[in-house]
């Protein structure tokens, strides 16, 4: 507790002290007024160039990452993956899982904090959909045991797959890609993809 001389003494060196707003974690810096240049915007006035990087920013700033970082069942480090989701043809899941695809894009997650991979897992699926490709492979390593790091970050990838509408089909990859210490997967085509397939289809039938 402060006695009164030591009250009176915080009160004066604190009088030129404006608090920040309630709740607000933003604090304004002000620039020196003897750099300031005549007719430069104030403090609290954006300048176009500030303005236009705040919107720049927001429109790039990535979605809600929903990929849950929660409990996962570990599968066995030596154990394949192979997945298609139902609906989806078995030919497309044989022809992944002998190398059928070629490979489009990949992410290497080897020596990636669980945090960090759950970012980039999410962030690649979405770059690979912006630029409509479709077969992608995760490097994630597979380790010597169910717990070690590597098959823990591997099973989280096989639970962050499921969790994406555009994910067909995965498997663990061919022997000469990486074996079990990665994972390849297809995501369903592009509605651009798609039409390409239907306008040749069409033009098949018309000749």
């Amino acid at each position: 507790m402060f006695d009164e001389r030591e009250r009176r003494l915080f009160e004066r060196e604190m009088a030129d002290v404006t608090p920040l707003p309630k709740h607000s974690s933003t604090a304004a810096h002000a620039t020196p007024q003897s750099n300031a240049r005549p007719g430069s915007p104030g403090l609290n006035t954006p300048t176009e160039s500030q303005l236009a990087r705040r919107v720049s920013a927001t429109e790039s700033r990535d979605e809600h990452n929903f990929l849950s970082d929660e409990f996962v069942d570990l599968l066995r480090h030596d154990e394949p993956i192979s997945y298609r989701k139902e609906g989806i043809q078995t030919g497309l899941l044989q022809k992944l899982e002998h190398g059928h695809y070629s490979v489009e894009s990949q992410l290497n997650l080897l020596g990636t904090s669980l945090h960090q991979c759950r970012n980039d897992v999410f962030n690649f699926i979405r770059d690979a959909q912006h630029h409509q490709l479709r077969s992608l492979m995760i490097i994630h390593g597979r380790g010597q045991k169910d717990d070690s790091k590597a098959n823990i970050i591997r099973s989280y990838v096989v639970k962050w797959l499921n969790q994406f509408d555009e994910v067909q089909a995965y498997c663990s990859a061919q022997a000469r890609l990486g074996g079990l210490g990665a994972t390849c997967v297809v995501l369903k085509k592009s509605e651009k993809a798609r039409q390409k397939n239907r306008e040749r289809h069409l033009n098949r039938r018309g000749g």
